[in-house]
């Protein structure tokens, strides 16, 4: 450990208990209250439930520690302890793996010095080289990857909705018979793989070798006859995950215009040729905002009309207003509700625009899904009450 020279107490107040429960799968029980403690959840396959923590102290990351009902107790370092492999991380030995975990979470990754790490050898420099992945339609073995969406608790029925544009991928440069979900990507208008936007178990993500998000994204086309002018809209997001779970939480409205709708993942890195590219090979359609609830995701919707109308914008965010520059003009925008339609009022729309962004509480889509909202409120109504009805349960039990 004095080689990576860890603070795990540092890291303890960026890494909640909470954080890692969400990654694993777990969801807030709100039919328990959400008072003192908070109930987490995890399901099984039957609609059960596999495990149960209950988490005190929801919005101190650092105080944060849980308990079972049988009395075991433990903080964040014994959760991950508990969840060793599925994180997508190896080390030289249990530390290593809990360090490296609790400093990816903490967006702090720690350098690799004495060996080649998988983010080496998927160098953006080399270009993408699909003999290096085998990949099998992922309607061949659905239920190994459905475990990996059931954490983000994507159904089968969204899966099979959208299995067509999803691959089972193994990297065969490791010795391993282990496949990840791949999300390929491709250019409007043509079936070429050009790279995967990789997710696997755990917080297990990341783009191929090489993989082009200059001008290619995951583009999801449910049309019959794949004709872009048939197209009414085009719904962009983040990430594979955040796009699947908007069509899951909005599937009854969305079906009367199925068949003329494109869903988008971008990769999580905004490229104006990729998204120009694509609005206009699908010429009459409109594009939505289904990007992140957070600044930056408002920002993107708004660089989404900037590239699309070719109208040039000068966008920057500042700790009070997201700073709109047009014309030798400065709009300021609260960077709490501001979305791609406040720029109504100042730039002339030649195409229609849509805003799908996740109701209030919650960052993006999948937290939808997930039940994860960006903060817990604390009710004091009959949560409370079911609270306080809780800690009598427990013997008035004190954390």
């Amino acid at each position: 450990m004095k080689e990576h020279q860890v603070d795990f107490k540092a890291l303890k107040a960026k890494v909640g208990i909470d954080d890692i429960a969400y990654s694993l799968g777990y969801q807030i029980d709100r039919k328990a209250g959400l008072g003192r403690y908070i109930e987490f959840v995890l399901p099984d396959t039957a609609g059960g439930r596999r495990d149960t923590i209950i988490v005190s102290h929801i919005n101190d990351k650092a105080q944060q520690t849980f308990f079972r009902r049988n009395g075991q107790r433990g903080d964040v370092i014994s959760l991950i302890q508990e969840n060793m492999h599925s994180f997508g991380i190896s080390g030289r030995n249990h530390w290593d793996i809990i360090s490296k975990v609790m400093a990816k979470f903490a967006n702090q990754p720690i350098e690799e010095k004495a060996q080649r790490t998988y983010a080496q050898i998927g160098s953006a420099n080399k270009p993408f080289d699909p003999k290096l992945y085998q990949t099998e339609p992922i309607l061949q073995n659905i239920d190994a990857a459905q475990y990996i969406f059931r954490q983000r608790n994507i159904k089968r029925e969204t899966i099979e909705a959208f299995a067509p544009w999803i691959q089972r991928v193994k990297d065969t440069r490791f010795n391993s018979d282990y496949f990840n979900v791949g999300f390929p990507y491709v250019q409007p208008g043509s079936d070429k793989v050009e790279g995967y936007e990789i997710r696997g178990y755990g917080s297990f993500k990341r783009k191929a070798t090489g993989t082009n998000s200059t001008t290619a994204a995951w583009i999801v086309d449910f049309s019959k006859a794949h004709n872009p002018q048939d197209i009414k809209n085009v719904y962009f997001a983040e990430s594979a995950y955040d796009i699947m779970a908007f069509y899951q939480a909005n599937k009854a409205r969305l079906q009367a215009d199925l068949d003329k709708s494109v869903f988008v993942s971008i990769g999580g890195t905004f490229s104006n040729q990729q998204v120009a590219g694509i609005m206009s090979y699908y010429a009459n359609a409109r594009a939505v905002d289904c990007f992140d609830n957070d600044v930056p995701g408002r920002i993107y919707g708004m660089r989404m009309v900037s590239v699309v109308e070719k109208v040039p914008l000068n966008i920057v965010q500042t700790d009070d207003a997201i700073r709109v520059g047009y014309q030798d003009q400065e709009h300021l925008l609260d960077p709490q509700k501001a979305t791609l339609n406040n720029l109504r009022s100042f730039i002339h729309f030649k195409r229609e625009y849509g805003v799908e962004k996740a109701p209030s509480a919650f960052k993006d889509w999948n937290d939808v899904v997930m039940n994860k909202p960006s903060t817990v409120i604390l009710t004091k109504s009959k949560y409370e009450r079911e609270d306080n009805l809780r800690e009598k349960r427990l013997g008035g039990l004190k954390m």
